[in-house]
This record gives structure tokens, sequence and C-alpha cells, in this order.
């Protein structure tokens, strides 16, 4: 399923779908209500959940997406490899395999969790499953939801951070669950 519509004004632009209905939840993942995109992403603070997975292949370089300029949060910079918002109603795990196959075209690879933690912005707060797997298949890049992507070795990630070319939070949560680890796993 694709989250994001026409914009009004200009017809070949895509925006994010800000009525898409996100749950909110506790920091332990508990739902607790819902909220649109809009409101989750207009400075609330409302906790909502997301999944991310880092795809690293056998020489422990790490896939990262370019995200669209149309983007309503860090458009334009390169982030983790997979992330999304869970679905209300969905799980994290469902939430994860749908989100892969979307935006990387893969459905075949076995995530690992990595743990969860809550980030925060001047605009949103979320819940975030980390996850990780190695995989050296063919990556498809959807052309409706990223800018394409390709794999960075670690030395060109942390050349680049501090330097707003990666998002803040794929640049704290590598460092946090990856960067002082061995990648392989």
């Amino acid at each position: 399923m694709c989250n994001f519509a026409w914009g009004k004004n200009t017809p070949n632009v895509m925006i994010d779908n800000r009525e898409e209905i996100f749950p909110l939840v506790d920091e332990t993942g508990k739902v607790t209500g819902k909220a649109t995109r809009g409101e989750c992403h207009s400075g609330t603070k409302l906790l909502h959940p997301v999944v991310h997975l880092h795809v690293f292949n056998n020489k422990g370089e790490v896939y990262l997406q370019k995200r669209p300029e149309w983007k309503d949060i860090q458009p334009g910079k390169w982030d983790t490899a997979v992330g999304g918002h869970i679905d209300y109603g969905e799980t994290p795990e469902a939430a994860l395999m749908r989100e892969v196959r979307e935006e990387l075209g893969i459905t075949d690879f076995t995530p690992k969790y990595m743990g969860k933690y809550v980030f925060e912005s001047a605009v949103e707060r979320e819940l975030v499953y980390v996850h990780s797997t190695v995989y050296e298949g063919e990556i498809s890049p959807s052309s409706e939801e990223l800018d394409g992507g390709r794999f960075w070795s670690m030395e060109e990630i942390t050349a680049s951070m501090g330097k707003d070319i990666l998002t803040p939070n794929f640049e704290g949560e590598f460092t946090r669950f990856f960067l002082n680890r061995v990648c392989r796993q």
C-alpha cells in the first residue's frame, strides 16, 4: 500500500497522506489510541510506532535509501534502508515485511530484532523497532517511494555523519546499534 497522495495544486508531485491513521502507543508498544499522520507529524509529539531494517551485505556495507524531496520528514537525505509506519491494527512484524516488500522489493530475508527505542525530533516522537539482515539478492528500490539507494562502506557513513547528508535518526540509531559492533551476523 502506498501511503502518499497527489498534491492538489501540483498534480505531478506526490505528498505524504496526512490523513493516514497511525496507532498511538506507550513506550512499551501497547496501543493507547490512534491519530492521523498530520497530527503525529505536527509537533504534538504523539508517540507512534515505526519499523526500521538495516540491510548489510557480506562485505559489511550498509544499504541506505535516498528520501524523496516530497517527504514531509527529512526530504532529500540518506536514511535507513527501510523505514515505515506501522498501520493501525498491524503488528510490527507484519509492518516490517510489508515495508521491505514495498520499498525494496525484498521478500526472502531473515530479520534479526535488535531492539526498540524512542526517537524524538522537533516535530514527532516515534517508537522505533530496529531490525537488521544480511542480504545478497537483488534490491529494487521503489521509484514511487524512494529516490534510489546504494550500499555504503563504514568509512563513507562515518565521514558523512554530522554533515546534513544522513538523517539524524539514522545517525543516532546506527551509532547506537551498529557502529561499535561487528556488523556481520
